[in-house]
């Protein structure tokens, strides 16, 4: 079940969503609209190792913007700072974003409960493409939870995308076994 935008503002209320800064005008029926934060990143090398700390280079969006190109991998990250404590959040790029050519996510589009951070983007385009900072860039989507949670994911030792942050965040696959 998708929270409506009434049942969004309870949560909000209660505490179980939050959302900094909050702007009752991004909400949307059932959905809440996030923007780009002003940082980028891109990977230091041009061959990633899943097995190695692939580094990053972080940069600072331009007032008049940055083009992306295609063909590379580009990490954002929401301006939005979120917490969520009793719901599934899926954060799904918007159409507006779509039918400029730009992807905002490869596969990780779903957080945990008790996912509490920005979220880093992985940001793919169609073809060159002007951003902006500030800009919308997608659309949070909170899902009901059936059952307990055993342990949720900012209190797991080895979550690994849990140090609050401002800028985006390199893959850590790298820190599990394989």
């Amino acid at each position: 079940m998708i929270l409506s935008d009434k049942r969004i503002l309870e949560e909000i209320d209660r505490g179980t969503i939050i959302i900094e800064p909050f702007d009752p005008g991004c909400l949307g029926t059932n959905s809440y609209d996030v923007h780009l934060g002003k940082y980028l990143a891109t990977y230091t090398d041009r061959v990633l190792d899943a097995r190695a700390h692939n580094k990053i280079q972080h940069f600072e969006i331009p007032k008049d913007g940055f083009v992306l190109q295609p063909g590379t991998l580009y990490l954002g990250v929401t301006l939005e700072y979120t917490e969520t404590h009793a719901h599934v959040p899926f954060l799904e790029g918007k159409s507006s974003t779509g039918r400029l050519g730009i992807d905002i996510h490869a596969t990780a589009g779903k957080g945990d409960v008790g996912f509490c951070n920005t979220w880093t983007l992985e940001i793919s385009c169609a073809q060159p493409v002007r951003i902006y900072a500030g800009m919308p860039i997608g659309q949070l989507i909170y899902f009901a939870v059936e059952g307990d949670i055993e342990k949720m994911y900012n209190a797991k030792d080895d979550a690994k995308y849990s140090n609050k942050t401002t800028k985006p965040v390199e893959s850590m696959m790298w820190k599990n076994t394989f």
